[in-house]
């Protein structure tokens, strides 16, 4: 078991202390096109609803303009 203090031998401080080496920085290339699948399918599941939300905001602006 390691000493609560620190005093267990180890070169590394308390943050580092880990099994596998840091890697260094690198592109996530496949992470980017996870988001962009992601996106796409969003929008072609929410573009019908956006005729809807246009004539809402008009109605609003309309409203908002005469004044009621």
């Amino acid at each position: 078991m390691s000493g609560a203090d620190g005093t267990d031998g180890s070169s590394l401080p308390d943050s580092l202390r880990t099994v596998t080496p840091p890697s260094g920085t690198h592109p996530d290339a496949e992470m980017g096109a996870f988001g962009w699948l992601i996106f796409l399918g969003l929008l072609v599941l929410l573009l019908p609803v956006l005729p809807i939300l246009a004539v809402i905001w008009l109605l609003d602006r309309a409203r908002g303009s005469l004044g009621l």
